[in-house]
């Protein structure tokens, strides 16, 4: 280790990059929702795994959710089962203020914050960071998900690299 590293933390990536890159991969996902015929997003399964919807519902019961928590302090309640009337335009419109509702959270958390021990939801122990990056990655594994079910309906899924 260098001096640096034993008398303080190395930034590496800042907050707002870290935010720019969540929201590469939201913009990402949003294009997999789109692909989706509508029937087929809320219906479709393979080997009893969830329908792309139900996975969607579960990020979008998070993302906003915790961010605003992370950001106010205030607990949130995890409510993956609202009534989206099997509507994909009211789900993509949920996605869409949830990513402007990000956007404006994210403001409220300070630097110092990110290393700060939370729990979200009431449940969930870890840091900001830690927390922001399982967000990320829970979205990432969904997604993937998302993708094999559009090649198995014979549809091409929306390159990984496009964000």
């Amino acid at each position: 280790m260098n001096k640096m590293e034993t008398t303080e933390k190395a930034q590496v990536i800042t907050a707002a990059e870290l935010l720019e890159h969540w929201q590469g991969h939201r913009n990402l996902t949003r294009k997999l929702i789109v692909a989706f015929p509508e029937k087929e997003f809320f219906d479709f399964s393979i080997g009893g795994m969830r329908p792309f919807a139900e996975m969607v519902l579960e990020l979008l019961a998070i993302a906003a959710p915790a961010i605003r928590e992370i950001a106010t302090g205030k607990p949130e309640v995890f409510n993956e089962h609202p009534d989206h009337g099997k509507s994909k335009d009211n789900i993509l419109q949920w996605w869409d203020k949830a990513t402007e509702e990000i956007n404006d959270h994210w403001k409220g958390i300070p630097t110092s914050r990110f290393h700060e021990t939370i729990k979200t939801f009431g449940q969930w122990d870890g840091t900001v960071q830690s927390s922001i990056f399982y967000f990320m990655d829970n979205e990432i594994h969904h997604r993937g998900q998302g993708y094999v079910y559009l090649r198995a309906l014979g549809i091409e899924p929306p390159l990984f690299w496009e964000r």
